[in-house]
């Protein structure tokens, strides 16, 4: 039904606790990045409304610190537009202290603990290759 996949890509090694923070951080990532991911509102039969959802669904993978840079690399050398989360983040209480933290770092020195992408199907496949389906 939809030409594009949505994938996140977290470390296998995180907390629970953290892989939820990140992926909902990420997900925000995507869906600032294509609003017109962004469904309608929902409504009960009682007629109370509740706020959309994203309108495609969204695989959750998994992979190690070496194959988060491997993914990350790949996306960058197809010059796909991703979201990040950096270990450092977790210390961090809002936005402009994110992006204050990513900026300390080099491409090629960034923590990563998860990324996300949308993009053509085969293009997230080729990307996520050896990424596994969170458990």
């Amino acid at each position: 039904m939809f030409d594009t996949k949505i994938a996140i890509v977290v470390r296998n090694d995180l907390l629970v606790w953290q892989k939820l923070n990140v992926t909902a951080f990420l997900m925000g990532g995507v869906l600032g990045a294509d609003r017109d991911l962004l469904g309608e509102r929902y409504a009960d039969a009682s007629g109370r409304t509740y706020r959309p959802l994203v309108i495609q669904p969204v695989i959750v993978l998994t992979t190690d610190q070496a194959g988060l840079a491997r993914i990350h690399a790949r996306a960058l050398g197809r010059e796909v537009d991703v979201a990040i989360y950096i270990e450092d983040m977790f210390a961090t209480g809002h936005d402009a202290a994110n992006r204050a933290t990513v900026e300390q770092y080099a491409t090629e020195d960034l923590s990563l603990v998860g990324l996300a992408l949308r993009e053509e199907k085969r293009v997230v496949d080729k990307i996520t290759k050896g990424a596994k389906m969170h458990p």
